[in-house]
């Protein structure tokens, strides 16, 4: 059976975590809410990764989360997050996630039986400044429609998965408190965070503060995400720059 997804993504970055340990910032999130960790950390050994997964894996498992590692099948967890360029596994783990960066790119992990895949950069990001160009809200919004509806170049509604829904999308890239729920509203499953988390002051609150905004929080205070609407000039980043986006997920006027 494949394990649920939630709608926040952790992404690790050990090289962003100021000076704590990559281990203790994990640890931060998962307390903060976090109950899906990809591993990244591709400077890394596959001994040193190998380690790290020793002890996250354990972290997520027991709050009911996932583990997921980047590109190697050979560390054990949940599941594996493929690059763009990476080869589909001939044994496939319970969960495969892709990184796309296209509406060609999303189509083909579909396509491939992808679990959900994640698009960037939405935003600039400080995590890999110059890489682009950012997709925008209205960006992301066209190519969710594209996927799920159909588009001219290829009609039709996306395929469902077992729970009746098309490959979730996550929105990746330059993703904050402010503008997390925003891009559920703007058509996405959820948003894949590391920077804001990585570098974050206090992971665990900011982790929270995210969950909250993508309705992954516990907490009891369930975030209001209006219904998806058409977007408009009226809707881009500068409107949602403050704390009621998270609050509420729409910015009062």
């Amino acid at each position: 059976m494949t394990p649920a997804l939630p709608h926040l993504l952790v992404l690790t970055d050990g090289e962003q975590t100021r000076e704590r340990t990559l281990l203790e910032t994990v640890r931060l999130a998962i307390d903060g809410g976090a109950k899906a960790i990809v591993l990244r950390e591709k400077r890394a050994t596959t001994a040193e990764r190998r380690a790290l997964a020793a002890v996250i894996h354990p972290l997520v498992a027991a709050i009911g989360g996932v583990l997921l590692i980047a590109s190697d099948l050979t560390i054990e967890a949940d599941g594996v997050h493929l690059a763009a360029v990476d080869p589909f596994p001939a044994e496939r783990p319970a969960l495969v996630g892709r990184s796309c960066h296209n509406l060609a790119d999303i189509r083909r992990a579909a396509a491939q039986g992808c679990d959900y895949a994640t698009l960037s950069p939405v935003f600039e990001t400080r995590s890999k400044p110059g890489y682009g160009p950012a997709l925008g809200l209205a960006g992301l919004r066209d190519i969710v429609d594209d996927f799920e509806l159909g588009s001219d170049d290829a009609p039709g509604a996306a395929p469902v998965g077992a729970n009746g829904r098309p490959m979730p999308i996550y929105a990746l890239g330059g993703i904050d408190i402010d503008m997390a729920g925003v891009c559920l509203r703007a058509g996405a499953h959820g948003v894949a965070v590391m920077g804001d988390i990585m570098r974050a002051a206090d992971p665990s609150a900011t982790t929270h503060a995210l969950a909250h905004a993508v309705r992954d929080c516990d907490c009891g205070q369930t975030a209001i995400v209006p219904p998806r609407r058409p977007l408009d000039d009226t809707l881009d980043v500068a409107q949602y720059r403050h704390r009621e986006t998270w609050q509420l997920g729409e910015a009062t006027p």
